[in-house]
Order: structure tokens, then sequence, then C-alpha cells
């Protein structure tokens, strides 16, 4: 069974001014979900299945159903705030949904295959998928997990500091923990640094950091059911407390249930949170055509 790949595209870009998962960076206005895709086709993935708010689907589904068409089976999995499908009886007011591993949890009735999970506006290279598909055919188990470990100076910005949840990996290459680093930038011809409380603290640049490309089976969505009924229970008067991937992982590794494989790639991971991103992005994706890793035209 070919696995599926579940992209994450529900957020609604509040830094970068618009909706930059449709927003044109290849030669041709080609997305990054689009480059995406194509590696993920590439690589053996048999479904690609996009997690939006159900208000954008017309707009969505107009930009990527022709192109798709014939190449890979596409669906929709609507995330909402509607609490009931998960046996809370109750309205909670908030400003928007609640993270990205409440967004996995809504495609429980939709997938039953292998899948990873990835973000909309982050470009993963070729390598990644690859390695991923390989985990999701040979490797993957209810108790078995993975995510792709970027090194941490293939992931950082000349523009300023960024957020990186950095791995902790045991001997086996697996994960133990995963820290949220809040400020992670270059310094001195190369250094790669976090501060915390005014101190900086030097990483090896070869350190593994997520970048939310996660593996999992359909196990996970049963796994992380009643933990997100705990979270809203405990968050239900904090509107912007959000269950994020990485709290479902650490849980499951806490209690045994699943262990996480840390799967290293040398890709450059490249990004799009503000506005001044974009013409660097576009710039590497130029470079990647003229040099041969995409066609011109990627859907030609």
């Amino acid at each position: 069974m070919k696995p599926t790949l579940l992209i994450l595209a529900a957020g609604m870009a509040s830094r970068y001014g618009s909706m930059k998962q449709v927003d044109g960076f290849g030669p041709n206005g080609e997305t990054i979900i689009d480059y995406s895709i194509y590696d993920a086709i590439k690589a053996g993935f048999g479904k690609v299945s996009f997690i939006i708010r159900e208000e954008f689907a017309e707009p969505f589904k107009a930009i990527f159903e022709p192109k798709l068409a014939g190449r890979i089976e596409t669906d929709y999995v609507y995330q909402s705030y509607d609490l009931k499908p998960f046996g809370i009886d109750k309205e909670i007011e908030r400003a928007k949904p609640w993270g990205t591993a409440h967004a996995v949890l809504a495609a429980r009735n939709q997938i039953n295959e292998p899948f990873c999970v990835i973000n909309a506006d982050d470009f993963y290279g070729y390598d990644s998928f690859e390695k991923m598909a390989k985990f999701l055919t040979t490797e993957v188990a209810n108790d078995k997990y993975s995510l792709i470990g970027y090194q941490i100076d293939k992931t950082l910005s000349d523009y300023g500091s960024v957020s990186r949840g950095v791995c902790k990996v045991d001997d086996n290459g697996n994960m133990i923990e995963v820290n949220e680093r809040t400020q992670v930038y270059f310094k001195d011809g190369g250094k790669v640094v976090y501060e915390e409380g005014g101190v900086e603290t030097e990483l090896s640049t070869d350190t593994r950091v997520s970048m939310n490309f996660w593996g999992f089976t359909p196990a996970v969505f049963k796994q992380s059911e009643q933990m997100f009924r705990d979270f809203v229970a405990a968050n239900e008067d904090k509107p912007k407390s959000e269950f994020f991937i990485p709290l479902v992982a650490d849980q499951l590794i806490k209690s045994g249930i699943a262990s996480f494989k840390v799967i290293p790639t040398a890709s450059k991971w490249f990004g799009v949170t503000y506005k001044e991103d974009k013409p660097i992005v576009q710039k590497c994706i130029s470079d990647l055509v003229n040099s041969g890793v995409y066609p011109e035209n990627l859907w030609a």
C-alpha cells in the first residue's frame, strides 16, 4: 500500500499577510506545495490529503485539481472548531483552530494507511521524501514512528533569529526529546547559537532539528485522541494554546507507547515566514531549476 502525504495548510498565514500556501515561488508561479507534491509522487506516495479550512476549499481545489488530475489521488480534510466529534460537548471561543496535532486528528476517518505530515509553506527537498517513503513502506509500525532530522545550519535564516525544535537523539538514532529553542541564529562566521534568558549557548552545526516532517501509522489517531481531550480540558480558558505534534510525540515517547526514529537528511530546508523571505525562496528554487533538479515547468 502506497503511503499518503498529509499537508498542513489550514493556517491563516497571519505573519505573512496573505495565503502563502497558494503564493507563487517557481518560474511558472508554482507554489511551495507543488514542489513537495512533485517530490512525493517521484518518491512513491499514492495520495495527497490537504488539511484546510472548509471556507478555502473551492479556491484551493481550483489551484491544485487541474494539475494533479491523473498524477496522484487527492483528498481534503477540514479542520474546524467543532469539538463534538471528539466527545467534547462544549463550544470554546477561539481565534484559530487547536494546532497541528488537532489538524492531524481531523484526518482520522480518511486515512487508513501509513502517512507523513508536512507543513504547506516549507520546502523539504527530494531526499527527505525518498527517505520517508522508504521508512513508511518498510519500517513503520504502530509503536515505531519517525521524523526527518535536518541539520540545524541548513535551516537558519540570514535575516535574524528563528525558533527550532532541537532533537536529543540516543545511540540508536531515536529521539529522546525535542526542545523548542526560540532564538536560534548564526554568529561569527557560521557558528550556530541559541539564546535563552540573555545567555548564548553554542550548538554543533550538525545538530538535528524537527521541521514538522513526521511519519505515522493510523494508530496515532487513537493514541492521541484522549491526549487532545485532556489538552482541551486543561486549556479551555487559554484561547491561544495549541495542541502541537511535538507534544504528542513527547507523550508517546515518555509513556513508552512509540519510539521516533530521527531520519537524517543533508537537504537544505527553506520556508516562508515573513514577506522578506519570498525573494530568497524564489532564488533557491530558481537555482534548483537551473541545476536540473526540477524542470522549468513542473507540471508541463
